[in-house]
């Protein structure tokens, strides 16, 4: 099967996560919520894993019970100096462009943020669209109804014909149960995705000469 579209994630899938940038975002979401609510340190860390458990995402969690404002969070959390956790990533750019395929980042982070990052990679030309968390409001990965939206946005009839790259279980969960063909990158396989990719440096060989996906051919 030749898809019709590719998608990526971005945080921990388009880098690794041994750069550190995602642990530099999530003491920067410690920070803000220890800022705006005023509670203990210590209660903060199982605060987040709670509010991401049980609402997708820490910023939803705050939306809900909190009130605030998902603009004044997103640009708080994603202040870090990219310069300091990541390279350009000319390798990966000529991986990307030699696959003819319409390629979209769907992220629960925002637009600002994920075009820094790819921007920095050196591959933000090769993406033509991004929905990110605010175009999928009130909703976020791993939701059904964020995956709905983003099909809507981008017009997908047939999600079977779309991969989705992606590091957390959850979203390739949900993901694979509407049809996409999801790989995992990074971590370890996850038996919930149909395929998997140590890192995007391995990202060519999951195609066949005429752009297909190896495993889905063989399927």
């Amino acid at each position: 099967m030749r898809p019709d579209l590719l998608l990526f994630d971005v945080d921990d899938t388009l880098y690794p996560p041994s750069t550190g940038l995602w642990d530099a975002i999530g003491m920067r979401i410690d920070r803000f919520i220890f800022e705006q609510l005023k509670l203990p340190e210590e209660e903060i860390p199982p605060m987040r894993r709670d509010l991401y458990n049980r609402f997708g995402t820490t910023m939803r969690g705050l939306q809900v019970l909190y009130q605030i404002d998902p603009h004044l969070y997103l640009d708080y959390v994603h202040a870090v100096p990219l310069d300091q956790f990541l390279q350009p990533n000319p390798e990966l750019s000529g991986l990307l462009r030699q696959i003819p395929i319409p390629k979209i980042i769907f992220t629960n982070a925002d637009t600002k943020h994920a075009q820094r990052v790819v921007d920095f990679l050196g591959i933000g030309d090769c993406f033509d669209h991004v929905v990110d968390i605010l175009a999928v409001a009130p909703y976020c990965k791993p939701m059904p109804e964020a995956y709905q939206k983003m099909m809507d946005i981008l017009k997908i009839a047939d999600p079977s014909r779309v991969a989705l790259f992606e590091d957390t279980h959850k979203n390739i969960l949900t993901a694979s149960e509407l049809g996409f063909y999801t790989v995992q990158v990074g971590k370890s396989p996850d038996s919930a995705a149909d395929d998997y990719l140590p890192s995007m440096q391995e990202f060519q060989e999951l195609f066949l000469p005429d752009f297909s996906l190896r495993r889905a051919d063989s399927a």
